[in-house]
């Protein structure tokens, strides 16, 4: 699997979600996922989740990985996991924004995301 960005870069104003993206027909097992915010104003956060699908129609009841609410800039990276889901094979974003305090009642944040072989090894012992 190559590089990837899940979402590029872009200001959004709304509860949105990304384009479904094919992750390929090899199990990816261990990937490095990051999320960089580039834009916001003060007094809002960001939810982040991660779909996963078999067949890139049917995404489940719950998100296969969600990153910590965010409320500044900055570029955060976290593993994603796969190895216990092997029939995941497309995924896609989803955000929910939330303003709150004076000023512009919407909230705005730019933002992308990226996916990508991790470089971490694990190991594993024989039993």
């Amino acid at each position: 699997m190559l590089p990837t960005f899940l979402l590029p870069e872009q200001v959004v104003r709304e509860n949105g979600q990304g384009p479904v993206v094919d992750l390929g027909d090899t199990q990816p097992g261990l990937l490095t996922i990051t999320l960089g915010i580039t834009r916001i104003i003060e007094q809002e956060s960001l939810d982040l989740v991660l779909w996963g699908s078999k067949d890139g129609q049917n995404w489940g009841e719950k998100p296969i990985f969600s990153f910590p609410q965010k409320f500044y800039c900055g570029t955060y990276t976290l593993l994603l996991d796969l190895i216990d889901k092997p029939d995941v094979r497309y995924v896609k974003t989803e955000w929910k924004l939330n303003r709150w305090g004076r000023g512009e009642p919407k909230p705005l944040f730019g933002f992308y995301v990226f996916l990508q072989p991790s470089k971490v090894r694990t190991a594993t012992a024989a039993i």
